[in-house]
């Protein structure tokens, strides 16, 4: 149990992933004496057995809230990847007085009433759609290749495909409640360049979140599953996350700086 003055981090993952893959940063954390968790999303990676057509963004939302109450968690720096960011916004509502800041790794970041499809552009969103509708029996979105992510390595590659799990469609449909306590925290919003997904999948939270003063804006030199193809400059991020300033309402020029592998640049 975290005290006051201990900084924790919770690290959620994003779609078709689980807990799981936050271990390479988890591990770095853990060695400089941090706090973690890594919670799983119900029917998902450790927890797919709970795989099932009722499971929508709601679900998940009170996974992430029970998850953090029953530790305990105070003072936190939270963490979301991707499809992560849909449910932390949601949660926030409910936790934002134990974080004290969020960094979204490419991560969505909604509005009150968007849900995933709606941010990553109407020709993506028929593609998951008919993707579940061809081979997820019209609920469930099946797991693809690592090369989907940019993750090239073979042996990285290998490690992620052997985990990755269907998602239920519900949570991407499903619209997300208030999210007016996400948006009003200290948030660091971090780009992964170059992405292999496509182009119209991350744009509104890039765009939002570089147009935003409230967020600091980094940019990370690597695939967007940045916590396997480079642990070690995520870390960094993280922890430079913990000193954190309320933003400042500055040109997003200023704001922006960019991290290549394993360095940071202010």
């Amino acid at each position: 149990m975290a005290t006051e003055d201990t900084t924790t981090f919770v690290l959620l993952h994003g779609g078709r992933h689980g807990g799981w893959c936050w271990s390479p940063v988890a591990r770095r954390l853990r060695a400089a004496h941090y706090e973690v968790h890594t919670p799983t999303l119900t029917g998902l990676g450790d927890r797919a057995h709970l795989l099932s057509r009722e499971i929508g963004l709601d679900t998940h939302v009170r996974d992430l809230v029970a998850a953090c109450e029953f530790e305990d968690v105070r003072n936190a720096v939270l963490v979301a990847h991707s499809y992560g960011g849909m449910v932390v916004a949601g949660a926030m509502e409910h936790l934002a007085d134990r974080i004290r800041c969020l960094v979204l790794l490419d991560a969505h970041i909604p509005r009150t009433g968007e849900s995933m499809l709606d941010l990553i552009g109407a020709a993506r969103a028929a593609e998951l759609v008919g993707l579940a509708n061809s081979r997820g029996e019209g609920w469930y979105i099946p797991p693809v290749g690592a090369a989907y992510y940019g993750v090239t390595d073979p042996e990285a590659a290998a490690w992620l495909e052997i985990r990755m799990t269907a998602q239920p469609l519900k949570t991407y449909r499903d619209p997300v409640g208030s999210t007016d306590r996400a948006w009003d925290h200290p948030s660091l919003f971090v780009e992964c360049v170059p992405s292999a997904l496509a182009p119209q999948t991350l744009a509104r939270a890039r765009e939002r979140s570089a147009a935003d003063p409230r967020f600091h804006y980094r940019v990370l030199e690597t695939s967007h599953n940045a916590m396997v193809t480079d642990p070690e400059a995520v870390t960094a991020l993280l922890l430079e996350a913990t000193a954190l300033p309320a933003p400042a309402h500055s040109s997003v020029g200023e704001s922006r700086s960019s991290v290549s592998a394993g360095q940071l640049s202010a």
